[in-house]
Parts: structure tokens; C-alpha cells; sequence
């Protein structure tokens, strides 16, 4: 078995196969809406074309909205007409043009009582503690018009030549809002019971598989873990999701926590993969592929939760802002270590920051011959500031403790820094 070999393996879903098991997780970007003059996605489509010629697997992009009431805020992207497609093509030739067998998914978010804007609706009129207007509450009329604008948004993504949908349904957006009752207060049909409040999810994911064929990728974001009062039970999470599973969903992806909630799910805090645990729990009961997320930003930690068979996939988001090449270097790391060992290297360094470090003093401990170049009068990096943030002393500890076990280290095994400019 090979280092990462779970990470790095396809995954067949059909009528279709990722080529790893690496998504890209959503992520806004200021970049959705495009040129507001021209209209052009040149920006977003460079951006995405880099992570596919990382080989990245699979790619979701930022939220985008299915009508009007959905943006985020005012004039946020949306995808609602056959010219906005056309815009969009712009991304999907890029990533699909990079060679590499990344496929990519757009992301159908709609803010509900999120959305910056007054046009914001919801289940009910309640507003959100993270959110400046009151939400207008959907009629039916309303409801069954959103449904329908989902359908047509996929339906648009599809002709814009995506592989496919994910539907936010988590994060306390508005399809989360239907299904938790600490917001959805309604009597009729669309409210009360737990069949009713799960009949708006279900309903658009039904409307959408109508309308793109079953060809084409439809992940669901099913929140996993409300961590609000109110929110979803564990039987009920495990019901919708097998329901989802029924109407025609190929993935789900994990989510955690809605946005106003007080529990951190992201923050440096929460232990690297710290709710892979919540995916393995709902494993046995779908059949479909399922996503993990949150905190997983190392390759190491990616093989670990797929080798455990905690999720199918992994999804990381910030790693790709810092990163475009994750996949690829992680591809590359397997193929150094499948190369001869017995060979003692030369190598160079340039930058005596944590990553810097981190690779010259691995590389001397595999017995290469090392050199370390600096620009600056210290290692250390951007750790150096890091140690100077007031009240974040786990951190402080984190960076002088870090900074001084690699300095040990070097002065046995690696030339010193040089200055390099």
C-alpha cells in the first residue's frame, strides 16, 4: 500500500468517476459575480483552472443564488438565464481544458434569512441573530416558484457545462431553515411534522434530477449538525438522508453547524478532522457516497479518516486558497518515496518559514544534503508574527516551540540559512 493511496484513488459513481477522492470545498470568493461591466468570469475561471491543474478531483464553487430573493446580498451572483450560462462557461471550459480530469459542481445557495438584502425570505418571518432584515415568509405559491427556480438554476448549470449541482442544504441557509423547527414555525404543509418540514429539500432535489437527466452529479449538503436549539435529531437526519438518497442524490456532503451558531466548527480550536466522526455514524445507513469535512487540511489527515472509513471523499477548502497544487504534491510525494531511497540528493531550500523548515529538516532526515536559504535575518517566517498576537498564547507556544525544535535540528543536519535575495 502506498502513502495517501486512499486519498489519491478514483471514485466511481456510475456514470461517471472522480479521479481522486479530494473535493474542493465551497468557498466565496468575490470572484462569483464576474466583471460587473462585461460580465466576463475570467477571474474565477483562472482561479478554478489552477486547482484543476493541481488535479484536484472535484471542485464545488461559491453560492449561487437560483432567483433573486436567494442572493447573499445585493447583486450577488445568481443563475437564472441562459446569457448568465453563458458567462459561466467561461469557468467550466478553463478547469475542464486543464487536462487533468477535474470535474466541477456549482454550488445553488439560497440565503433565505441570511441574505443582506430586504428582498430576504424564509420558512417563517423570524429574524436571524446574524442577519440585518426580517425575512418575509414564503406562501405556497412562493414555495413551490423556489422549487421549480432551483430545478431551472440546475438545469442552467448543466447547459454552462457543469458536471454537476450541490445543493446547500446545511449552514442554516434556507432549505435548512424548512427542516430545523428553530426557525420554521409554519402549520400548513410545509411546516410541523418532520415529513413536512423535509418535504421543500426533497421536493427541489426531485425537481432538479428531473430537469438535468441522470447523468449529471447532484450533491446534497445535509447538515449533519445543526448545533442550534431546535435543530435536527440524529433519526431525522438519518431518515432525510436516506430520502435524499431516493430522490436522486449521488453524494452528501457533511454539514456542520449553522452560521449563527456558537459552537466553533472551523476555528483552530476543533482538533484536525474533529467531526469526521459524524459521517462515519451516518455510513451505514445510505448507500450512496459520503463527504467529510471541517479541519481536514493535510494529506496525512485525509488518508487517515478515508483509511478509518469514517467518509468515501474528503472535502478541504482553505488548503486550496493557500495551495492550488495540494493533490498534485501529495502525488508527487508518493512518487519521491517510490523512487530509489538508497540515493543521496542535493538540496536546496529556499525559505526558512514553517513549510521551508518543515521540508529541509525531512529531507535531512532521510539523509539528503540540504542547504537553506532565507531573505530575512531569521527563520521562522511568518510564525514570527504569529508569536507577537496578544492573547493567543497556545498559539505563542505553538510558534516558539516549533521555531526552536527545527533550529535544534539544523544545527545537526542541515547547512545554515543563507541569505537569499
Amino acid at each position: 500500500m502506498t502513502k495517501f493511496s486512499a486519498m489519491l484513488s478514483p471514485l466511481d459513481l456510475g456514470f461517471t468517476t472522480l479521479k481522486n477522492r479530494v473535493l474542493m470545498g465551497s468557498m466565496h470568493t468575490g470572484l462569483e459575480e464576474g466583471n460587473f461591466l462585461s460580465g466576463s468570469m475570467t477571474k474565477l475561471a483562472k482561479y478554478f483552472e489552477e486547482r484543476a491543474k493541481g488535479k484536484v478531483g472535484l471542485i464545488v464553487t461559491g453560492g449561487i443564488a437560483p432567483n433573486n430573493a436567494g442572493r447573499v446580498a445585493p447583486f450577488a451572483a445568481k443563475l437564472t438565464k441562459s446569457s448568465e450560462a453563458k458567462a459561466h462557461m467561461e469557468v467550466t471550459q478553463a478547469v475542464h481544458g486543464a487536462g487533468t480530469g477535474t470535474k466541477i459542481c456549482m454550488q445553488i445557495l439560497h440565503a433565505g434569512r441570511y441574505a443582506y438584502h430586504p428582498l430576504a425570505v424564509s420558512a417563517s418571518p423570524i429574524q436571524a441573530p446574524i442577519g440585518p432584515f426580517k425575512p418575509k415568509e414564503l406562501s405556497n405559491a412562493d414555495i413551490l416558484q423556489t422549487i421549480d427556480d432551483y430545478g431551472q438554476c440546475a438545469a442552467l448549470a448543466r447547459e454552462a457545462g457543469y458536471d454537476g449541482v450541490e445543493v446547500m442544504g446545511s449552514e442554516g441557509y434556507l432549505i435548512n431553515q424548512f427542516i430545523a423547527e428553530h426557525v420554521n414555525h409554519r402549520k400548513d404543509e410545509w411546516g410541523g411534522s418532520y415529513e413536512n418540514r423535509i418535504r421543500f429539500p426533497l421536493e427541489i432535489v426531485k425537481k432538479i434530477r428531473e430537469k438535468v437527466g441522470q447523468d449529471f452529479i447532484i450533491i446534497f449538503r445535509l447538515s449533519m449538525l445543526d448545533l442550534v436549539e431546535k435543530g435536527s435529531s440524529w433519526n431525522e437526519i438519518v431518515r432525510l438522508a436516506k430520502e435524499l438518497e431516493v430522490a436522486g442524490v449521488t453524494l452528501i456532503n457533511t454539514g456542520i453547524g449553522w452560521h449563527e451558531a456558537r459552537i466553533p466548527t472551523i476555528a483552530t480550536c476543533v482538533p484536525r478532522a474533529g467531526f469526521s466522526w459524524v459521517t462515519k455514524k451516518l455510513k451505514p445507513h445510505v448507500n450512496v457516497p459520503l463527504i467529510t469535512t471541517n479541519r481536514i487540511n493535510t494529506p496525512e489527515v485525509a488518508e487517515q479518516v478515508l483509511q478509518a472509513s469514517h467518509a468515501d471523499m474528503i472535502s478541504m477548502a482553505r488548503p486550496f486558497l493557500a495551495d492550488p497544487y495540494f493533490v498534485l504534491k501529495a502525488e508527487e510525494v508518493v512518487a519521491i518515496l517510490c523512487s530509489d531511497a538508497s540515493e543521496v540528493l542535493n538540496i536546496a531550500v529556499v525559505g526558512a518559514g514553517p513549510a521551508g523548515l518543515a521540508a529541509a529538516t525531512t529531507a535531512a532526515a532521510r539523509g539528503h544534503r540540504v542547504t537553506l536559504y532565507e531573505q530575512s535575518n531569521q527563520i521562522g517566517g511568518q510564525f514570527n508574527m504569529a508569536k507577537l498576537i496578544p492573547g493567543t498564547r497556545s498559539l505563542i507556544l505553538v510558534c516558539v516551540t516549533y521555531i526552536q525544535e527545527r533550529r535544534n535540528f539544523m544545527k545537526r543536519f542541515v547547512t545554515s540559512p543563507r541569505r537569499f535575495r
